[in-house]
């Protein structure tokens, strides 16, 4: 890991609040600004990232008897569920799974890195603390909807990660309107603004928002992230928040060491 410049976690303290969809997207965002960039999936019980990025298969391994990233839409990747088969539970304890995903990050040969996007489970157990303590983390990003049901799980994860002394670089809100696209109405099915209010009154930058649109869970479904489509407004939406998420991170390093991105 030591090829690796930053390392981010994706959290979200509570499931179905898309934080894997939000993973995909922005490790392709970041990539798109002309950086180096490789995503894990460490949700062990439930690892979609490969169906997200169409990839089924087991991975090659090296020479070095190292694990081998796949190489999709300009990102590196890796996830448990490319090495069990795609309809087998995982049934860990909790001292397994962390054994599973140290091996995972030390048998994977990423080479250079600007950014190592890691898509960690939902809650505040093992597998956070044990990244926390074993890595050298740059920072993590927070996703929540707006409603109160998922700050709820939100301040717990912002709590532990405080606990880690671990840098909350954001809050990201999600599935935060459904939209219109003919009329551009917006109708706010689970409460507004609640995640961005929440960063205010917790004096965390909030990162952007964005909206309940089919075009980001169709594409997904089909193993084409939106943000690799260049040309749809939800690929700008990750663009910016990928643009706020290196912004973040500069104003904490040293002038000698930014992060470069056009």
């Amino acid at each position: 890991m030591q090829n690796i410049k930053n390392i981010i976690l994706i959290s979200s303290g509570k499931g179905g609040v898309g934080k894997s969809t939000i993973s995909v997207n922005l490790a392709i965002a970041l990539a798109r600004e002309k950086l180096k960039v490789g995503l894990l999936d460490a949700d062990i019980y439930g690892p979609s990232i490969p169906k997200m990025l169409g990839i089924m298969t087991r991975p090659q391994v090296s020479e070095k008897k190292k694990i081998l990233p796949f190489e999709k839409f300009q990102i590196k990747f890796m996830s448990i569920g490319n090495l069990i088969p795609e309809d087998k539970a995982i049934v860990w304890r909790a001292p397994m799974v962390v054994r599973a995903l140290n091996q995972l990050l030390k048998d994977i040969e990423w080479g250079n890195l600007d950014f190592l996007v890691i898509d960690l489970p939902p809650g505040t157990g093992d597998i956070q603390l044990s990244l926390s303590q074993n890595l050298n983390i740059t920072g993590s990003v927070i996703v929540s909807t707006p409603q109160e049901v998922a700050l709820i799980d939100v301040r717990r994860a912002i709590n532990m990660f405080k606990k880690v002394n671990i840098d909350i670089i954001g809050i990201i809100q999600n599935m935060s309107y459904f939209l219109y696209e003919n009329s551009g109405k917006k109708v706010f099915l689970f409460g507004r603004d609640g995640a961005k209010k929440e960063s205010e009154k917790l004096n965390l930058n909030f990162l952007g928002e964005i909206p309940l649109l089919e075009e980001i869970s169709m594409n997904s479904d089909k193993g084409i992230p939106i943000a690799s489509v260049i040309k749809s407004k939800s690929s700008n939406i990750f663009s910016e928040i990928a643009k706020n998420i290196i912004s973040e991170i500069n104003k904490k390093n040293d002038e000698t060491v930014k992060i470069e991105f056009e």
